[in-house]
């Protein structure tokens, strides 16, 4: 009978171990910023493409930004995507080229700019990038994608963050700091250990090569990783670029339990579908960039990860009081240790920019705040595509 349970015990601390040392991994090895990358010589030709659905209370301020980083060789096409407010009308208003596409049951970001790039095939670019109504950016990062992404040929994904604000709310902080965790310091870690970057959505950039035949025109909630799941499988993996910064505004925090639970609902779908056939596939052609994009697909949200871990744990403490075996809990504690004190060192290095200490505190009720997001989840009650309120 004992055998049993420690045999058991060792399935469930493995289970649990295995997420928790590639995020280890990953956050371990992001602490440090990747080295800029000199990046000279003309311009591609360019177009900035922005799909937006009823942004009409910021495109005006996105848009004045744009104006003053375009040139000759840089355009910029907005796609009105659904709107019912005058999203279309302000970006005209603003001087730039506006496409108006209307059809309620094909929602979402994927379905706006496949209408894009159709527009875009009479007179192509050379670079895509894409840029969402509610982000700002500069010249010299879009100059980088663009420069990048063609002499690379391949996608490139800039640094994605939120502006950060201490005045927010405790759970808006942490919430921005995990943005952080996820979108540049594992990113850091993945691309360090020679795997693919993972596609934010925003502040990617295609060589047209590329861009006009990827599959965009989906309902995906989270079509950007599906997108670095398709490349990384065709062995065309994305590219990070941390020298080149997209920008945008926090949510409030009524807006940001709706933006998480779409973007962790749709990375739990990707993950359970894409996850092991990745991890197949990769071991089965050595590609270590397919490998590492499945182990951290392996990875769920930091909050998840944590109450699973939590929940193991405490039976794994109760079975080890029971038959005298601590083996089993030793290692699911210490991949614990390893993964809290990597986010430990680059919330002292950084991400206090994110996080004050006294919004750090409230960690515990963050928990339990987003508990209700993965009871949804699992009762099949998930979020589809909306768009994000900004303060």
């Amino acid at each position: 009978m004992n055998e049993a349970v420690i045999v058991f015990m060792w399935l469930l601390a493995m289970a649990a171990a295995l997420p928790l040392l590639v995020f280890a991994l990953e956050v371990w090895l992001g602490i440090w910023r990747t080295k800029a990358i000199q990046l000279d010589g003309q311009m591609p030709n360019t177009c900035i493409l922005i799909p937006a659905h009823d942004e009409a209370k910021i495109i005006a301020q996105t848009l004045a930004r744009l104006g003053t980083i375009l040139d000759p060789s840089t355009r910029a096409v907005v796609v009105a995507d659904n709107c019912t407010d005058d999203t279309a009308a302000i970006a005209r208003e603003h001087g730039f080229e506006v496409l108006e596409r209307s059809n309620p049951k094909q929602r979402g970001k994927g379905f706006a700019l496949a209408f894009g790039r159709d527009h875009l095939r009479a007179e192509p670019p050379e670079c895509v990038v894409v840029i969402d109504a509610d982000c700002h950016s500069d010249a010299r990062s879009i100059a980088d994608l663009a420069r990048y992404s063609c002499a690379t040929q391949s996608a490139v994904q800039a640094c994605y963050v939120f502006d950060p604000e201490h005045a927010a709310s405790p759970k808006v902080q942490i919430s921005n700091f995990a943005f952080w965790i996820k979108n540049v310091v594992r990113q850091r870690g993945v691309c360090r250990a020679g795997g693919a970057a993972i596609l934010t959505g925003t502040g990617m950039a295609f060589p047209w090569s590329m861009f006009e035949r990827l599959s965009l025109a989906t309902g995906s909630i989270v079509e950007d990783m599906a997108l670095s799941v398709d490349l990384a499988h065709s062995g065309e993996a994305p590219l990070f670029l941390e020298q080149a910064q997209v920008l945008s505004a926090a949510a409030g925090e009524q807006a940001t339990i709706g933006q998480r639970s779409r973007w962790e609902h749709g990375f739990l779908s990707v993950a359970t579908t894409h996850a092991l056939p990745l991890l197949k596939h990769g071991f089965t052609t050595m590609d270590r960039k397919v490998i590492l994009l499945g182990l951290h697909l392996l990875v769920p949200p930091l909050t998840f990860l944590i109450l699973l871990t939590g929940l193991i744990a405490a039976f794994l403490l109760a079975a080890a009081i029971l038959v005298g075996n601590w083996y089993p809990f030793a290692v699911l504690a210490t991949s614990l240790v390893a993964a809290l004190m990597g986010v430990l060192v680059n919330w002292a290095l950084e991400g206090r920019l994110w996080l004050t200490p006294q919004a750090l505190a409230t960690l515990p009720l963050y928990l339990m705040w987003k508990l209700p997001i993965y009871g949804r989840f699992f009762a099949r009650k998930r979020v589809g595509w909306v768009r994000t309120d900004r303060d």
